[in-house]
């Protein structure tokens, strides 16, 4: 491996809700409103990415496998976690969260978005499952040589909250080559503009998942933005997802 460090033992000694405390969520929220996406360094260790990934073939863990190739979306596959889901995987969804529901709503108020969010995850998941979204919806991918994921937006039901997380679980370089992060922003009357995120194992980027603000010379408008995952030359690559809300 290359050698990383990182701030926590891989026993988890350190919390979910401790470690994502413990990052300068300012910053975060900055990045987020100027580009629509922010990093997260060493969020996982690389046994907990290990051990994440290593869940992949074990069906008992999932409610659905996606291939994607069947629906149009790329090539590769995914799968979505059931309830109960993985111990670290439940407590950063949770942990998280409430970080990214003040900017959630900031947003929403300056697109002219009627929907807020609860302060605590619980409370919006209850929302969503009295609206009949009861589906979880953190996923694990897999992608293996020549695949990909199209752009796309991860909207399930009425309820979306505006912001997801993707977590690195493979070593770039070391386990695959290529497959790299990205989104595009489109703007009215403008060409899109590209973000690719540089990610290392256990990396974490939070994101927008469909609509973000940005103010122009004439006020506050929307762009739309979609996100994939460019073709993987070799190797293999594992990736969790963390969406906030349920689907229906």
């Amino acid at each position: 491996m290359s050698g990383r460090t990182f701030p926590y033992p891989a026993s988890a000694a350190v919390s979910a809700e401790a470690r994502v405390e413990a990052y300068d969520w300012r910053t975060i929220t900055e990045e987020l409103d100027g580009f629509g996406c922010a990093t997260l360094p060493n969020l996982l260790s690389v046994d907990e990415c290990r051990a994440i990934a290593a869940l992949y073939p074990d069906e008992s863990h999932f409610r659905s496998r996606v291939v994607m190739g069947r629906h149009g979306f790329g090539q590769g596959e995914y799968r979505y976690f059931r309830y109960p889901l993985p111990d670290l995987v439940g407590k950063l969804r949770t942990a998280i969260y409430p970080h990214l529901a003040d900017l959630a709503n900031r947003w929403n108020g300056q697109m002219g978005i009627d929907q807020r969010y609860p302060a605590d995850h619980a409370s919006y998941l209850a929302r969503c499952h009295e609206a009949g979204q009861t589906r979880p919806t953190p996923l694990l991918l897999q992608y293996g040589p020549g695949d990909y994921n199209c752009l796309h937006q991860d909207l399930y039901g009425e309820l979306v909250f505006p912001i997801q997380v993707a977590i690195l679980l493979s070593e770039p370089g070391d386990d695959f080559t290529g497959g790299e992060f990205v989104l595009t922003e489109q703007r009215p009357r403008m060409q899109s503009r590209v973000e690719v995120v540089p990610l290392r194992q256990g990396d974490a980027v939070a994101f927008a998942v469909h609509n973000r603000p940005v103010r122009g010379t004439r006020g506050t408008y929307r762009v739309n933005m979609r996100h994939g995952v460019s073709r993987l030359r070799t190797g293999r690559r594992h990736a969790v997802g963390i969406i906030f809300h349920d689907a229906p």
